[in-house]
C-alpha cells in the first residue's frame, strides 16, 4: 500500500536551481502570503487519489464528493446543445442573459415567497465565483465574517483570500447543528462584515429554523445565505431563504445540486440592489461572465427540471435511510436525521481519531472513498462524511466494502490504546 502523505504539510522540497543568467528576483521565487492560509480542500484530494486507484485498475466506490449520480435534466441538456449549434459561445452581458435572469428571479419568488427582481441577480460560472464575488465586495484585510463550525470546507479560504478572518461558532449534533444567535453577537465586533448561514448545510445536513434566521439578521449585519440546496429537504422540513428575514442579504445558489448540473458550472448572486453595481464591476474584470451556451440550460432547467427536482429528492430520502441505517450497523455515530442536502456527517472516532489517515486507510484497503472530517474545521475531526447522493447500487457495495475492513481499523484503535502508558492521552 502505497505510504499516505500528509496533504496539510506544505512541500518542503529545496527550491529548484535557475541558470545564473536570470534575475536574482526569479532565483527564489515568492508567492503571496494568502496562499499560505489556503487549505487543500480534501474531499478534492481524496477524489484525485480515487481516479489515480481507477485508473489503476481498481473499482472504487465514490461518497466522498458533493456530485448527484442522476443526471441533468434533458431539457437543460438539449437546450446546451441547441445553443452550441446555433452559435451562442460569445460573451454575454456580465450580469448574465435576460432570460436566465428573469426565470431565476421567477424561480426563486415561487420557491422562498419573497418576490424576487431580475435586476438583483448576476448569474456566475458556479456558485464558487458567486462566493469570491461577494466576499471581495464585502471584507478588507484584517475583517471578520462569523461562520458555523462545522463548515463547508471553502467558506475560510474565501474568506482568506480576500484578506478577511473567519470567526467559527461550534454547532453540535443534539441540536441540528443550531446556530445560536447569542454565541453570534457575543463574537461580534465593529470588523464584523457578514455572518454565513447555510441551510440546508454541507456537511451537516441541518436546516436553520426560521426564528433562528430572523434572530441573525436582526443582528444588523449582512447574511451571506449559501440555498445551494434548498429543495433538497425530507420529513416536511421547511426552509428559509435568508431574503425572508433580511433586505440586505446575499443569496449564493447555483444548478449544480437541486438540478445535477456540477459540471455545467453555472451559478448565481440574488444581492441587495446597491450591491448590484459594484458586484457587476468585479464580474466584468475577474470573470466576464458565464459561459453563453451554458446559460440557456440553465433557463431550460428553471422551466422544465421541476420533475427531475422531485424525482431527485424522493431517490435521495431513500438513500438516505439506506446509508444511515448502514453506517449506524457498521458502528458508526449518527445521533440524528440530516434534514436537507445529502450527506451524513458520522462519528468514525472508534475507528481513529485522525480523520485525514482514515479516510485515506479506507480509500486502499476498501477502495471506498469519504471525505475526512478535518475538511469541514476542528469540529468535526473525528468524523468522515458520507454522500448519498450516489446509488443505491454503489451504496450497498460501499458498506459491504466498509465492514470488511472496521474491524481491524477499530482493533488498531483498541491496541494502541491500550499501549499507551497510564496517564498519558
Amino acid at each position: 500500500m502505497p505510504q499516505l502523505v500528509d496533504l496539510l504539510v506544505l512541500d518542503r522540497r529545496p527550491a529548484p536551481r535557475y541558470p545564473k543568467t536570470m534575475t536574482p528576483s526569479l532565483q527564489l521565487p515568492h508567492f503571496a502570503q494568502r496562499n499560505r492560509e489556503i487549505s487543500p480542500f480534501l474531499a478534492m484530494e481524496v477524489m484525485e487519489r480515487a481516479f489515480a486507484l481507477e485508473r489503476a485498475g481498481h473499482s472504487v466506490v465514490h461518497l466522498e464528493i458533493g456530485e448527484p449520480g442522476a443526471p441533468p435534466p434533458q431539457a437543460a441538456v438539449d437546450a446546451c446543445e441547441r445553443a452550441l449549434r446555433q452559435g451562442f459561445t460569445r460573451y454575454t452581458d456580465s450580469r448574465g442573459i435576460p432570460e436566465l435572469r428573469e426565470a431565476i428571479a421567477a424561480e426563486h419568488s415561487a420557491r422562498s415567497g419573497v418576490p424576487v427582481s431580475a435586476d438583483r441577480v448576476l448569474v456566475t460560472s458556479g456558485t464558487s465565483a458567486a462566493m469570491q464575488l461577494v466576499f471581495s465586495l464585502l471584507v478588507d484585510p484584517g475583517d471578520e465574517v462569523i461562520l458555523a463550525a462545522p463548515h463547508y470546507s471553502c467558506y475560510p479560504n474565501f474568506i482568506h483570500v480576500a484578506g478577511g478572518r473567519p470567526v467559527l461558532i461550534t454547532t453540535r449534533a443534539e441540536e441540528n447543528y443550531q446556530l445560536d444567535p447569542h454565541q453570534v453577537r457575543a463574537v461580534m465586533t465593529p470588523r464584523t462584515r457578514a455572518i454565513i448561514v447555510a441551510s440546508p448545510a454541507n456537511p451537516t445536513g441541518a436546516v436553520q429554523e426560521r426564528k433562528t434566521m430572523q434572530d441573525l439578521a436582526d443582528l444588523g449585519v449582512p447574511l451571506v445565505s449559501d440555498e445551494i440546496y434548498d429543495g433538497l429537504v425530507y420529513d416536511g422540513v421547511q426552509t428559509t431563504s435568508a431574503l425572508a428575514v433580511s433586505d440586505h442579504a446575499y443569496v449564493l445558489d447555483g444548478f449544480s445540486k437541486r438540478y445535477a448540473m456540477t459540471g455545467f458550472r453555472l451559478g448565481y448572486v440574488i444581492a441587495p440592489l446597491h450591491a448590484v453595481r459594484p458586484l457587476q464591476v468585479l464580474q466584468q474584470n475577474l470573470f466576464i461572465s458565464a459561459n453563453h451556451f451554458v446559460q440557456y440550460a440553465g433557463v431550460a432547467a428553471l422551466e422544465q427540471g421541476a420533475a427531475s427536482v422531485a424525482a431527485l429528492r424522493d431517490d435521495y430520502a431513500q438513500r438516505r435511510t439506506q446509508l444511515i441505517q448502514g453506517l449506524r450497523e457498521l458502528g458508526f455515530g449518527l445521533p440524528s436525521l440530516p434534514q436537507g442536502a445529502f450527506y451524513a456527517l458520522a462519528d468514525a472516532r472508534r475507528f481513529g481519531g485522525d480523520s485525514l489517515k482514515l479516510a485515506f486507510a479506507l480509500l486502499e484497503r476498501a477502495h471506498v472513498a469519504c471525505t475526512p472530517g478535518i475538511d469541514y474545521g476542528q469540529a468535526a475531526e473525528g468524523h468522515l462524511r458520507f454522500s448519498f447522493a450516489a446509488s443505491e447500487e454503489d451504496i450497498a457495495l460501499g458498506l459491504e466494502r466498509l465492514g470488511k475492513v472496521l474491524p481491524a481499523l477499530e482493533a488498531e484503535v483498541m491496541e494502541t490504546r491500550a499501549s499507551k502508558p497510564r496517564g498519558k492521552k
